[in-house]
């Protein structure tokens, strides 16, 4: 077995991270306050476009301010794409509002806008509308815009935009976390850029910002002493995460050029290999990033190879790779909640392989995995 582990996904840096977070220390702003913050909330804005950035510790933070901000409370409904990571789905129990769960659809393996109306429909029928609808660019490629947003609009439901996987991704010219009425991204360890640890919550309005801000910070009213009329939480980005971000930012580019270049050598590693399909975007119109580069495997017409003997076989050589999400409506703690749709989200589960996609991985390292693949299919002949 080879000493060095091929990771799935491995942070990057850039270079300049280590200035900025010194520029921190010299100024004696080791505080989730300071330029920082300032800086990077407006490279982000800067390349958005027109849209308001507040940045806080986790995705999972903006995702639960940002179902605050669109007014959901306990006893609610909230529609949540069921193909995705759990970050996205707990906020809707941290409120004690309802989560509903939504199949995929087979061209982007996002939200199916069939099963998001009828589960609409039911919903409004048994007297409740829901609140918000949680729609995810799963694995940095977006989500049926246009689909979404009519079912959206013509039930009066703002969408909360997941993309913690989809800086750097677009569709028809038009940024990822620019569609939805609130908008997330996450910067972990494993994202196209990290801070570490942190999130962002994108807004059309200053005054939303200010609002996510406040709540960010405790809820501390405008008073000398510590007032509080409402409950807050303690979600701002430190300045050591932010000016790690601003570094980052410098480098975004080139991460999602490296990002592509793993996606194409996986599209030539396996254009022979019968039974087995790199996922890419539809059409055109979509720009993905290709967070992760992710395979479906179809068993019968790979002579009996599964998703999870390619998996070991690459664990064997000490390559990572993981399945795709596993959806929420089969995961314990979901599994009573409402489902509608059919049986796509669990059949990518069942077939969908996750492979190493870090924007470090040498020639080398690409070698490994090929060598792997091709050895195992070609015992499969």
């Amino acid at each position: 077995m080879q000493t060095n582990k091929i990771w799935l996904l491995a942070p990057r840096m850039g270079g300049n991270e280590q200035k900025y977070i010194q520029e921190a220390f010299d100024s004696n702003w080791i505080a989730p306050l300071g330029p920082n913050l300032d800086y990077f909330e407006h490279d982000l804005e800067t390349y958005l476009g027109s849209h308001h950035v507040a940045v806080l510790n986790s995705g999972t933070a903006a995702i639960h301010l940002g179902l605050i901000l669109l007014g959901v409370q306990a006893g609610d409904v909230v529609i949540c794409q069921s193909m995705t990571f759990s970050a996205s789905a707990n906020p809707i129990l941290y409120l004690g509002a309802t989560p509903v769960f939504i199949d995929s659809e087979s061209e982007t393996w996002n939200l199916c806008p069939i099963a998001l109306e009828e589960a609409i429909i039911d919903s409004i029928s048994k007297g409740v509308r829901p609140k918000v609808i949680i729609a995810v660019h799963l694995y940095g490629t977006p989500y049926k815009i246009e689909a979404i947003r009519a079912v959206a609009n013509k039930y009066a439901i703002p969408i909360l935009e997941d993309s913690a996987e989809a800086l750097g991704s677009s569709y028809k010219g038009q940024k990822c976390g620019t569609f939805g009425d609130v908008a997330v991204f996450s910067f972990n360890g494993s994202k196209i850029i990290t801070t570490s640890g942190g999130g962002a919550i994108i807004t059309n309005s200053a005054a939303l910002k200010e609002r996510a801000v406040f709540l960010a910070t405790q809820a501390k009213d405008d008073a000398p002493h510590y007032q509080h009329s409402e409950i807050g939480y303690n979600y701002r980005m430190s300045t050591i995460c932010a000016g790690i971000g601003r570094g980052q930012m410098e480098v975004l580019g080139q991460h999602i050029g490296l990002k592509r270049a793993m996606h194409d050598f996986y599209a030539e590693l396996f254009k022979d290999i019968k039974g087995v399909a790199v996922f890419e975007v539809p059409n055109t119109n979509y720009e993905a990033n290709y967070w992760l580069s992710t395979i479906l495997i179809h068993p019968k017409e790979t002579n009996g190879i599964t998703r999870e003997i390619v998996r070991l076989a690459l664990e064997e050589e000490n390559i990572e790779s993981r399945p795709l999400w596993k959806p929420m409506h089969l995961q314990p703690v979901f599994c009573n909640y409402p489902y509608y749709g059919g049986s796509i989200a669990a059949t990518l589960f069942d077939n969908g392989l996750c492979l190493p996609s870090g924007c470090n991985l040498t020639k080398a390292d690409c070698d490994r995995i090929k060598n792997v693949i091709l050895k195992l299919f070609r015992k499969r002949k």
